[in-house]
Formats: C-alpha cells, sequence, structure tokens
C-alpha cells in the first residue's frame, strides 16, 4: 500500500563532496521557494514488536516471597534471608534456579514489598537482617533529603560558602572587590 504525502519544502543547498568544497566556486543564489511537492512512501516498515505476554503461573510452584511468608508462618520467629532460604530449600517450597546468591535476592525482594506496600506488606524487619510475618505495623519510609550535616546547614542560612565547599558569588565579589 502507497500513501501520498503533501509538503511544503524550502529549497536547500545541496551539499557538495569535500574534494570539490575544498575548491572555490561562486555561490548559487537560493532557488525559489518550491509550491507544493508530492512524497510517496510505502507501507513497508517493520510493524512495532508487540509485548511477550506475561509468564502464566505453573500450579502447586511458589515465588520466593510466597515460600518465605510460609515458612515464617511455620517458624514463629523471625529469621534471616539465609535461613528463610535453607528452610524453604528443606521443606521443598522453593529452591534457587542456580543464582549464587539467593538469599540477597530474596533480601531486597522482602525489601522492596516492605517498601512498596508499605502496611499491607507480609513481612516486618524487626532487626537487622532479621524477618517476621508483618502485623500491619510497616510504614512508608519518608523521603530522606539529599544534603544533611554541618554544610547543608551553611547552605540553607545562606553563607557564603556553598555545600560543596566552593565559595559562592558573594564570596568571590568580596575577594576580588567587583
Amino acid at each position: 500500500m502507497t500513501t501520498t504525502k503533501t509538503t511544503n519544502k524550502k529549497a536547500t543547498k545541496t551539499a557538495k563532496p569535500r574534494a570539490k568544497a575544498a575548491k572555490k566556486t561562486p555561490a548559487k543564489k537560493p532557488e525559489p521557494q518550491a509550491a507544493e511537492t508530492k512524497v510517496e512512501t510505502t507501507a513497508d516498515a517493520k510493524p512495532a514488536k508487540a509485548r511477550k505476554p506475561a509468564k502464566e503461573k505453573v500450579p502447586g510452584k511458589m515465588s520466593a516471597l510466597d515460600a518465605a511468608a510460609k515458612v515464617l508462618a511455620e517458624a514463629g520467629e523471625p529469621l534471616t534471608s539465609k535461613e528463610m532460604i535453607d528452610a524453604m530449600a528443606a521443606k521443598g517450597y522453593w529452591t534457587s534456579p542456580g543464582g549464587k546468591t539467593p538469599q540477597a535476592t530474596l533480601y531486597a525482594a522482602i525489601l522492596r514489598e516492605i517498601q512498596t506496600k508499605g502496611a499491607d506488606a507480609r513481612f516486618t524487619k524487626t532487626e537487622r537482617g532479621h524477618f517476621t510475618l508483618g502485623t500491619g505495623t510497616n510504614t512508608p519510609a519518608k523521603p530522606v533529603s539529599k544534603a544533611t550535616g554541618k554544610k547543608a546547614a551553611k547552605k540553607k542560612t545562606g553563607d557564603a560558602e556553598i555545600a560543596d565547599g566552593t565559595p559562592g558569588p558573594k564570596a568571590v565579589s568580596e575577594l576580588f572587590k567587583i
């Protein structure tokens, strides 16, 4: 299928090859603007790629987070991600598909769930590296300000020195009496 596209096209100077560009030639006057030109395009372009369908859940196969929640429910006490991985493999709930650090992956996934779901998360962090089943006490993390400490305080108060340690414009003008 071909389509016709009508455009107003300005006359442009044609680019000359570099070898000829070295020779000086008299400049040509630009041609007057063309009224309308027709450009034909074909529909031979590749269609956009379709998204891959989401993987269907295999019945009877748990995800690592589901298995971790089940292990924590059975244990009744806070566990580390390493202990959860070992218990999941021993009970046959979930095994690593061959990764080198499944405990780090599980740890990150649990933290991500706590961060995104907040009070609705299945897990709660009790102490460093230990998790238990959630009781709805998780609160979403507050956004952390980027600059803290003495340098940030200087920046807020308007002193001559900016937080990164460089002198501000006021200090420079005082130095050079501009």
